[in-house]
């Protein structure tokens, strides 16, 4: 019988982990996906289009395309337009998705799920909301950031804060097939990707923390690669379990997979050191906790070279997609 594995999350962290994971045959992939985005091309889809963020939804499209898909289609999908008033910055996949809503007469349901049967889609992709909300974080000195870019990237001062608490206003109801894929997994990996931006939305939609304290599916988190300013910073691994926990509901982690190598060149990591952020550091050495911790390699040897035309900051440093999947299937 096939597992059952649902990743939560979004973003490009939740693209690596899905391209490593679609080359096991024997997966039954679904995917929950952050419906807060408000930065970059998502910013026009919502304002101008009236619709919700359709990024992490084509990432994940393109990242379990099947592999007899039209190279071209794929490749079409993740094209981002360079110039052009009013253009520039946006990608292809979302502009076709927002035409195709448009001719369902506003069912972007329908269009995520045809935009999904076009490039083969090998797993359900799953909007963990279809009603339009907005992501709140409070920081330590009690000041409130509304919105998921202004938190993404936040202003010198504001970032100097840690989160004590994210939410969503309004409140939104959960997507019902994304609470019935949590009760049906064997496997729940939450991340990677940016933790309080793409993982921690899912978790703050009622009904999804509490969906996973209750299923019998083993959790694995899978910790960031790097810190990053105005999230995570000064944060270390043991940070990122407690934190998570506070949204399970009281569940305990039952894993969580840090990578373990120091493949980082003295250039990028002073790069990364510009933007105050660092490696994340193992502090789970004497760890008494629920967690087992999975410590492997899992950093990719490449690093992320940005296309003409992305505005958006992003990680440079990235997991490897075949070595963090086989790090998960092993759990199995």
């Amino acid at each position: 019988m096939r597992k059952k594995i649902v990743v939560i999350g979004g973003g490009t962290g939740t693209f690596t982990i899905l391209s490593g994971l679609k080359k096991y045959p024997n997966l039954d992939l679904s995917v929950i996906v952050s419906m807060m985005d408000d930065g970059g091309s998502n910013r026009v889809i919502r304002d101008e289009f009236g619709l919700l963020p359709t990024s992490d939804l084509r990432q994940c499209m393109v990242a379990l395309a099947s592999s007899d898909s039209d190279q071209t289609l794929r490749k079409l999908f993740t094209y981002r337009y360079d110039q052009g008033v009013g253009i520039s910055g946006m990608t292809f996949g979302n502009l076709f998705m927002a035409a195709l809503t448009d001719i369902y007469g506003g069912d972007q349901k329908k269009a995520i799920e045809e935009t999904s049967e076009i490039l083969g889609v090998k797993g359900k992709i799953i909007p963990v909301t279809f009603e339009k909300t907005n992501l709140v974080a409070t920081y330590e000195n009690g000041r409130q950031v509304l919105g998921e870019h202004a938190i993404d990237e936040p202003n010198s001062q504001t970032g100097k804060f840690k989160i004590t608490k994210l939410e969503i206003i309004p409140k939104a109801k959960v997507n019902k097939d994304a609470l019935s894929a949590i009760t049906n997994a064997d496997l729940i990996v939450l991340g990677p990707g940016d933790f309080f931006t793409s993982i921690l939305p899912n978790l703050v939609v009622d009904g999804i923390g509490l969906e996973i304290k209750k299923s019998k599916a083993r959790v694995v988190f899978v910790a960031n690669l790097m810190t990053k300013f105005g999230q995570t910073a000064g944060f270390k691994a043991g940070d990122f379990i407690s934190e998570v926990e506070k949204y399970l509901s009281g569940r305990n982690l039952d894993y969580c997979i840090l990578n373990k190598s120091n493949h980082f060149s003295k250039t990028m990591l002073s790069k990364y050191k510009e933007e105050n952020a660092e490696p994340v550091k193992d502090d789970l050495k004497d760890y008494k906790g629920k967690t087992k911790i999975v410590r492997k390699s899992v950093i990719s040897n490449k690093i992320y070279q940005k296309p003409k035309g992305d505005i958006l900051e992003r990680s440079l440093i990235r997991h490897d997609s075949d070595k963090l999947a086989k790090a998960v299937v092993e759990l199995l």
